[in-house]
């Protein structure tokens, strides 16, 4: 009987001991296939999440360029700017500023782009560079019907008001002095003034112009222009990789249609 319990203790180690073994052997395997996974993984998301932001700097008073659709940003340089961001790759952030702070925030490096109805002067090459011309804009003259102001021409000795370091700021200064333009923050300001009869007219560009007259009964555009101008991003001097990249991506974009179709969307031909 004692050898029968003998023997039979010694079986039961001998299952005990494989047990145990194969348990082991488990537990070492199963963890060296789990951390494959999660280092693929990790290696993903960081490749995501390095994409570049994009910051573009921009007015947005100025339809139908860029304003304000509720608390939505909508408009031309908005739809222009977000398909440029995705065509290279990067991600889209926009500020709403001041429109004459723009230029010193892209030298300052707080922005990377200024989109906002730009016009390129010589003034402001001088301090950024400036991409291909991807739409035009004409400046024209707001009065108050019946005005004896008639063309641009009637505007010597005139008060003139204007949207602070626009190019009609810098024409109306150059063209009729300092003292004759009074300069506002923004369009809807300046069209104010004149509503209020303290501005004698605004030089501001033709399409915001359609939208300000048309939100203001009395008010009239004159049938000669001021100035034909155009359009163009700005970007600081020294990021000459970026304009090349910029320039790429709007020619293949005007050709496949994206950006005609997006100007066309906000100002049909039959304006």
């Amino acid at each position: 009987m004692k050898k029968f319990l003998a023997l039979l203790l010694a079986l039961t180690m001998v299952f005990a001991l494989v047990s145990c073994g194969a348990a082991q052997t488990t537990k070492t395997t199963a963890p060296a296939k789990t951390a494959e996974k999660p280092a693929e993984q990790t290696g993903a998301e960081e490749t995501e999440g390095a994409k570049e932001t994009l910051i573009m700097a921009t007015n947005a008073t100025f339809p139908p360029y860029e304003y304000f659709e509720g608390e939505k940003m909508v408009g031309i340089d908005v739809e222009i700017a977000t398909a440029i961001a995705e065509k290279l790759g990067m991600e889209l952030e926009i500020k709403n500023v001041e429109f004459d702070t723009i230029i010193a925030g892209i030298e300052t490096g707080s922005f990377t782009i200024g989109m906002a109805g730009m016009t390129v002067t010589e003034e402001r090459l001088e301090t950024v560079n400036f991409s291909d011309t991807y739409a035009q804009g004409v400046q024209v003259v707001i009065v108050k019907d019946g005005s004896d102001i008639t063309s641009p021409d009637d505007l010597a000795g005139k008060k003139i008001g204007v949207q602070q370091g626009t190019t009609g700021d810098i024409y109306a200064t150059d063209d009729f002095g300092e003292e004759n333009v009074s300069k506002f923050k923004n369009g809807p300001d300046a069209v104010q003034a004149l509503v209020s009869g303290n501005v004698d007219a605004v030089i501001i560009d033709n399409e915001p112009a359609k939208s300000y007259v048309a939100a203001n009964e009395g008010l009239t555009i004159l049938e000669t222009s001021y100035a034909d101008e155009d359009y163009a991003i700005a970007i600081a001097k020294g990021n000459t990789a970026l304009l090349e990249k910029i320039n790429t991506a709007l020619e293949e974009l005007t050709a496949d249609g994206t950006i005609p179709a997006i100007i066309a969307k906000y100002i049909p031909a039959s304006n």
